[in-house]
């Protein structure tokens, strides 16, 4: 983990998301019909990863983004050899996978992302 912020302590459903690599439920998270402006941040360590303006429905069941703050988000293979992983560049948090190709928008990538990976900061508590 290369991150100096304190982390923060995880229930035992983000524990299973966050440093187990699960997957919650789809069409169940926080965050997946949420469409608030602000920035989604990491649950663990609170680095910031996805901007509201880059949340799109996908239809998948969960959070979807076409972009994240750049140098915000680690891609690894995942072991099951076909998708690609994303992680929390700071901390190593397992966030979800990304999928490219889908033509669901202009930038063509899907950010898939667990609710149970992310904060919210709103844009209403900065004043913006």
């Amino acid at each position: 983990m290369s991150g100096f912020q304190q982390q923060k302590k995880l229930s035992p459903k983000e524990e299973q998301v966050i440093v187990h690599k699960g997957t919650e439920m789809a069409f169940t998270g926080k965050y997946y019909a949420f469409w608030e402006k602000g920035t989604y941040v990491c649950r663990r360590c609170g680095a910031k990863l996805y901007r509201s303006e880059t949340k799109f429905e996908a239809g998948c069941g969960w959070p979807s983004f076409d972009e994240e703050i750049p140098g915000a988000v680690k891609r690894l293979s995942d072991p099951d050899g076909v998708r690609i992983e994303i992680e929390c560049a700071n901390c190593g948090a397992h966030l979800g996978h990304v999928f490219i190709g889908e033509h669901l928008t202009k930038k063509n990538t899907r950010h898939c992302v667990n609710s149970l990976s992310m904060d919210f900061i709103s844009n209403k508590s900065n004043g913006l």
